[in-house]
């Protein structure tokens, strides 16, 4: 069955998932030569559990927080999802956001992953056009989308309508 066109009282979302497969191999690499050094010890299985639960955990983390960043935005505002349980999320209604823009992310200002800080929020996981949220009390929420620019534009038709 084809879809209506957008008409008068309709909207339209934007849906996309950006993933940094390359980053997150990266990050998990440098674990190796700790478990390499816990499993060569001379020590009880002991010496290998610790470095194995604690690769284990980073690991885990990483892909968890860092892998992937899923967004959606519409008429319900903009939602942040992040890796394959969609947590941490993050929603912000229409009525909080003051400007919608796209920025250019320098590779030097991607977080990869989350991050918060008492006037950032960072939803990054590669650069390039990125969409970046000012909210009404200041803070800016920089999110990492497939196409920034139609998630702007899929913002502000929300907005004016």
């Amino acid at each position: 069955m084809a879809s209506a066109f957008a008409g008068r009282g309709r909207y339209s979302i934007y849906t996309g998932r950006v993933t940094n497969w390359p980053m997150v191999v990266l990050s998990v690499v440098p674990m190796a030569p700790l478990l390499v050094m816990g499993g060569s010890s001379n020590e009880n299985w002991r010496g290998f559990v610790v470095p194995l639960l604690v690769a284990a955990a980073v690991g885990l983390v990483n892909a968890l927080t860092g892998s992937s960043v899923r967004t959606a935005a519409g008429p319900n505002g903009i939602s942040v999802r992040f890796g394959p349980l969609g947590w941490p999320r993050c929603t912000y209604g229409l009525e909080q956001v003051e400007r919608a823009e796209v920025i250019d992310l320098h590779p030097w200002y991607v977080a990869f992953g989350f991050w918060w800080t008492p006037r950032r929020t960072y939803c990054t996981v590669r650069s390039g056009p990125t969409l970046q949220l000012t909210l009404r009390t200041g803070r800016t929420v920089t999110v990492t989308v497939p196409d920034a620019r139609a998630a702007v534009m899929a913002i502000h038709e929300a907005q004016s309508a």
